[in-house]
């Protein structure tokens, strides 16, 4: 992981919540092949747009309450967070443009 955070339970409020800019938050696992298929495309995101989106990653397997907390039933989700609330959610492996889309104009 470049340029990505890493989201806990511990730094949810701080890296999301209280972000100045918007946060793309991913649900994903190791075993799960679609979040292996985005991940790149998220990586390019993160340095693409440094400084005007965050790129938030959520291992499902290590943060169940986060994942229970916003009800994943199913991996990669993601979340969009501006000004500490959800603007967006989508779910699966979109190309890049697709993702582009849920944030540029909120850039």
């Amino acid at each position: 992981m470049g340029l990505e955070v890493t989201i806990t339970s511990g730094n949810f409020k701080d890296e999301v919540l209280q972000s100045p800019v918007p946060v793309l938050v991913d649900f994903w696992a190791d075993w799960c092949r679609p979040c292996k298929a985005v991940a790149p495309i998220l990586e390019q995101i993160a340095e693409a747009y440094s400084g005007r989106i965050k790129i938030g990653k959520v291992n499902v397997d290590e943060e169940n309450d986060l994942a229970g907390q916003h009800s994943i039933v199913s991996i990669p989700t993601m979340f969009l967070y501006k000004d500490g609330k959800v603007v967006r959610q989508v779910t699966g492996a979109l190309p890049r443009h697709e993702l582009e889309q849920l944030f540029k104009n909120l850039i």
